[in-house]
């Protein structure tokens, strides 16, 4: 290409990569102003905190008075719900027991947990929906002291997060569904973890 027609040419070349560098720079520019909006901050809803026995009677209750030691409020009991022979289960006895969790207690206790594990947790700890959750072998690990007669339970923390605004879709009234834009994913999860507690996230 010689004379006018590559003077054209160039000149498209350079139109297009203008253009090109402004939508970039927007896009950019948008992404800011995201990370600035107090209403994309992910907050913690809820921790739940599960011990399962596997059967009815004394351990289940001496695991229900760690729980209550460790959180300070009272455990709900969970039941079967269906017959296993094999683990000696009976449909609607009760195996397990957990405490939901919320607040500035919620935080105390999953950095008590993170602690054990020691900021490390595995991608498949993530779900889709933006919640995670791991498992503890003991409960002394938390600052429990060990009592010969209690023994020791293993415990699993699940932790909900959420977005300011996502009671739209729980309220009784004028009930409305929550933007997909507007819900945590998998990812925002595994980056808040990061971020806020420098953890770990292993992939194999």
């Amino acid at each position: 290409i010689t004379g006018r027609a590559a003077i054209i040419s160039g000149a498209r070349v350079d139109y297009f990569r203008d253009r090109l560098n402004d939508t970039m720079s927007d896009s950019h520019q948008v992404s800011e102003k995201k990370a600035k909006n107090p209403m994309r901050e992910i907050k913690v809803a809820k921790m739940i905190i599960n011990c399962c026995v596997g059967e009815s009677g004394d351990r289940l209750t001496k695991a229900a008075k760690v729980l209550e030691q460790l959180t300070g409020q009272t455990p709900v009991f969970s039941k079967a719900r269906y017959t296993v022979r094999t683990f000696s289960i009976r449909r609607n006895e009760k195996i397990a027991c957990h405490v939901t969790i919320r607040g500035e207690k919620a935080l105390q206790l999953l950095e008590s947990g993170l602690k054990v594990k020691e900021y490390e947790l595995h991608r498949d700890n993530f779900s889709d929906t933006g919640c995670f959750g791991f498992g503890i072998d003991e409960h002394i690990d938390l600052g429990i002291k060990y009592d010969p007669s209690t023994g020791i339970y293993g415990m699993d923390f699940y932790l909900v997060l959420e977005r300011p605004g996502k009671r739209v879709a729980r309220r009784k009234r004028c009930q409305n569904k929550v933007g997909t834009c507007h819900q945590v994913t998998k990812e925002d999860a595994m980056k808040w973890f990061q971020q806020k507690y420098d953890g770990i996230i292993l992939t194999k």
